[in-house]
Formats: C-alpha cells, structure tokens, sequence
C-alpha cells in the first residue's frame, strides 16, 4: 500500500471543545501567521463536555486562597465576559445565591465568606428575612450573595472561538478520530483515519478521552477517566421566572461535588441538578446508556473500586435519587419548597470526565503530562469552561519548556 503523504503544521490540537480551542486561539494569537490545525472527532464544536454543562461563569469562591483553581476562575470569568462582548455573545451578570438550611450550613457558610474575602470576591451576606426578600421562593437560615457569578452560552462561546481560528488561517478537521500518535525528536507524527499530520508541537485537549489518548502517545499514566453522569430536570415555562439568580446548596467539603441547584440557563430556563453517578458509557448522554468498552476498561480498573468504597454512602445516595425522583425532589425542597414533583421534567444530562488514580484517589485539580513536544491535558474539572482562556495562556506559555521525559506539571 502506497504511504500516505503527511500534511506539515506548526502546531496540532486534539479536541474541539472549549479549552481545546482557547488553546488554539492563545497559540495563533502568540504567533501569528503560524500554521495550525485543529482535530475533531465530532461533527463540530462542543459536542461533549462544554456542550453539556451548566452555562455558569463561576466566580472562584470555592477553591483554596492561592491555589491554581482560584487564580484561574478569577482570571477565567474576567476573560470570558471580555470575550463575550468582543465577539456579540450574550452574559448575564445574575449573581448566585449559596444558602444554609441547618446550623451546619451556616458554619460551612461562614468559612466561604472568609474564602471569599481571601479570594477578594465580593459577597453580601443575607439573613434569614434578607434571603426571602431577595428570592422569595428560597428559604433558609441564610445566605451567600456572589455578585460575580454569570450565565453564558459555552456552545455559542465555541462557535465564536472556531470562527476567529478560522479567521486567523487554522485549518479545523471534524470527523477526524486519531488513531496514532508518535513523538519524534524534530517532530509528532499523528496519525487519523484520513490523514497523516506532521506538527512541531501536539496539545491534547481530549476531556473523557483524555487518558487514552496519553495512553496512545506512549505516556505511562496511573490514572483513567471515570464517567459521572450529571442528570439535570428542567422546570415548566410557568415557573421560568421562580427564581433571579442562580441558588446553591452550601457544599458538602467531604464531597467531590457542589450538590444539586437551580440554574437560570441562557435560554430562559431553570434546571434543576445536577446529582453525580457513576456512567456507563463515557459518550452515551441518554438515559440507560451502556458501552461495552467503556464499562470493561473501567471495572477492571482497581481504582474505581477503591473510590467506590471510599464514597459508599454518598454513592447510594446519589444512585437512589437517580432513580427515584422524590429523593431528588427532596433535596431541592430543602431550599426550594414550593417544589413538587410534576415540576420536574426530563432534560439532557451531562458527564464529568473524572480522572481517578489507581489509589482510588479524585484528582480534583488540574492535570497535565508534558514531553518536549507535546502536552496532554488530562484532567481539567470544573472550572474549566470559566477558565479556559487562563489554562490556553499558561499551555501555550509550558509548551516551549524543556520536559525530558514526560512529566506532570504541578498545578
């Protein structure tokens, strides 16, 4: 069989969601004029994980005072709302509510308000009487006002960002599956069903095919992508207009994720979720989806057991409500209880790609694998769609650094 000819590029990028092509944009910004093509799987951009999300600008109130997480969000929602009036994309500067039902929430509440303080976020504290002011339909003992936080179309986001790339020369290649990878010294071979690519430097931006696609590169990885399904319901247009801003429970520290809140949505809806259980296809977004592949790779992985056991009991509770939607309901009409069950209506889930070492420990910070020519970003959680324009700036800022051999970035 006759070789096939590879087409020569300055720079590759796998994936075509949101950090993959801030990532891109950064690199043609920092070098203009440099050839630069952008690899997608899908039919087009943001078919997965930022297609799939809860629209929100976060404000960065949860993360450690110094930490990445916290720069980045703060960094990340200034950028985003920039873009957005630069490129015509509608925001919603709503605010977010984080309210307290018991004593304990209130004590959890309090440690925010100095996180945010640290963290320089504005908030406003509300009483009991000062929350129901402000959003009559929400009880309880009190509340956190993040005057930061926003709504925004992440999928209309992407669509400007592809536009600029191709404005600016990037040659953008849907439908296109890699299926080799090989890091030379001048140069990275990758290989799809279609073409042969030859770029001087390769950013996977792969979200929950990340740990494969290191895996394809030769990079020796002790981590895999869990799948959590993130089920949303939707409330009836009648009650489109229950609540202003976006209200959140106070989070749990123990756990890995925020629990379930109303989000006013850029469409003029308000969802509802979303809970977090484990997934059975790390693409299947429809109720009872299963891959094959997916579910071998992840049950004879050890560290999906040892998280399971280490979080047994949020688990169940999880499951249960997944399927049973009066225990979903319940947890909403801790805030919510003007709720009922009717109220409740099918709408899209999403899936978080979850990176979880064989230790069974959550990776909750960002993760990166570099080599002299490439970076894997193999883990980059919420946050992430927040602050995607500060991770394609500090990517294409490491990607000329010298790393032999492969090694994770600290975050």
């Amino acid at each position: 069989m006759r070789e096939r000819s590879a087409m020569r590029f300055d720079f590759c990028i796998i994936g075509g969601g949101i950090v993959g092509l801030a990532t891109a944009r950064e690199l043609l910004l920092r070098h203009p004029g440099a050839s630069l093509v952008l690899l997608e799987k899908e039919a087009g951009v943001a078919r997965h994980q930022t297609g799939h999300n809860s629209g929100v600008i976060h404000s960065g109130i949860y993360y450690a005072p110094g930490s990445l997480k916290a720069r980045l969000c703060r960094e990340g929602a200034d950028a985003t709302q920039l873009f957005c009036r630069e490129n015509g994309v509608p925001v919603e500067p709503c605010g977010k509510l984080i309210v307290a039902t018991t004593m304990l929430e209130l004590e959890r509440m309090e440690t925010l308000r100095k996180r945010a303080a640290e963290n320089d976020i504005a908030v406003t504290q509300l009483s009991a009487t000062g929350l129901r002011e402000t959003e009559p339909a929400i009880v309880g003992l009190g509340a956190l006002k993040v005057h930061a936080t926003g709504i925004v179309d992440y999928r209309l986001v992407c669509r400007r960002m592809a536009d600029e790339l191709v404005a600016r020369g990037a040659d953008l290649r849907f439908g296109e599956r890699v299926t080799g990878i090989a890091e030379e010294e001048t140069v990275v071979r990758i290989t799809t069903a279609n073409d042969l690519i030859e770029a001087g430097h390769l950013v996977v931006c792969a979200g929950l095919q990340s740990d494969r696609l290191a895996r394809l590169a030769g990079l020796d990885i002790d981590f895999q992508i869990i799948p959590f399904r993130g089920e949303y319901f939707v409330l009836p247009p009648e009650k489109s207009t229950l609540v202003r801003h976006l209200i959140y429970p106070v989070p749990d520290p123990t756990l890995p994720f925020l629990g379930i809140h109303l989000t006013r949505m850029a469409d003029g809806t308000i969802t509802v979720g979303p809970n977090a259980v484990l997934g059975f296809s790390r693409e299947g977004y429809a109720p009872l989806s299963v891959d094959l592949r997916d579910c071998a790779e992840m049950f004879a992985f050890p560290g999906l057991w040892r998280t399971l056991r280490q979080n047994l009991s949020s688990g169940l509770r999880e499951f249960r409500n997944s399927l049973w939607r009066r225990g979903y309901l319940a947890e909403c009409r801790k805030y919510c209880p003007g709720l009922d069950i009717s109220d409740l209506r099918p709408y899209p889930a999403g899936i978080r790609a979850q990176a979880v070492r064989r230790s069974g420990e959550l990776i909750h910070d960002f993760l990166f694998l570099q080599s002299a020519r490439s970076l894997h970003v193999c883990n980059a959680p919420s946050p992430a769609a927040t602050s995607a324009i500060p991770i394609a700036r500090m990517i294409a800022a490491r990607l000329f650094e010298e790393a032999t051999p492969a090694h994770a970035i600290p975050a």
